[in-house]
């Protein structure tokens, strides 16, 4: 049996800004200080390896938990959140070709056959939920903590609830159904049932730490 807990980063400038968040958004002050109360409970979770999104808002989130628990950090790109195109990447709404690429996005994102120049789409953002899903899997730890995004942790959730049934419509309406709090904590167990080896959502979102 293995349990991988996941922590979505804090609060982050982009988060509360209507520009297109960039991946060096980093995090506000209250986004700092909810990574210092993740950090502080996770801190009392037996897991044995941290890794974490390459991205300011990730890194910043797990400084604090390197702090609490002394842990070395692995950076791994497969937990990165979903990529947007980089032409938007701190662009405005208001500026219409902005916004038009990012319509484009947000609809490849739900429609296999779509492309928006150099962003995800559905089949890239499910191939690589599965090849994240894979790497935990396969790691020799039995109790592992991530620190990553909303709309990735969410994407490896999907797949785990539906497997091979994840349509791109069901995954639009999961991702538009199911939200999730900043450094909100959540957890899979890879175990075994009757129907063999499997992922199973153990925790979603569990925020009490801000309350």
């Amino acid at each position: 049996m293995k349990t991988v807990y996941f922590v979505r980063h804090g609060q982050s400038e982009g988060n509360i800004s209507r520009e297109f968040q960039a991946p060096t958004s980093p995090l506000t002050d209250t986004g700092k200080a909810q990574a210092k109360r993740i950090a502080e409970r996770v801190a009392k979770l037996p897991f044995q390896t941290l890794i974490v999104s390459p991205l300011t808002r990730t890194k910043e989130t797990a400084d604090e938990i390197i702090t609490a628990t002394g842990k070395e950090p692995e950076y791994c790109e497969l937990f990165k959140e979903r990529v947007k195109p980089t032409a938007i990447n701190g662009k405005s709404p208001d500026d219409p070709k902005a916004l038009r690429l990012y319509n484009l996005w947000d609809k490849s994102l739900y429609t296999p056959s779509i492309r928006a120049e150099d962003g995800e789409n559905f089949d890239d953002i499910i191939a690589r939920a599965d090849k994240a899903l894979e790497f935990l899997k396969n790691r020799k730890e039995s109790e592992i903590l991530v620190v990553t995004h909303g709309y990735f942790l969410r994407t490896m959730i999907a797949r785990v609830l539906f497997w091979k049934f994840l349509t791109p419509e069901a995954f639009r309406n999961f991702q538009a159904r199911a939200s999730m709090e900043n450094s909100g904590l959540s957890a899979l167990k890879y175990e075994t049932i009757r129907e063999g080896d499997v992922w199973r959502l153990w925790i979603y979102n569990d925020h009490a730490h801000l309350g």
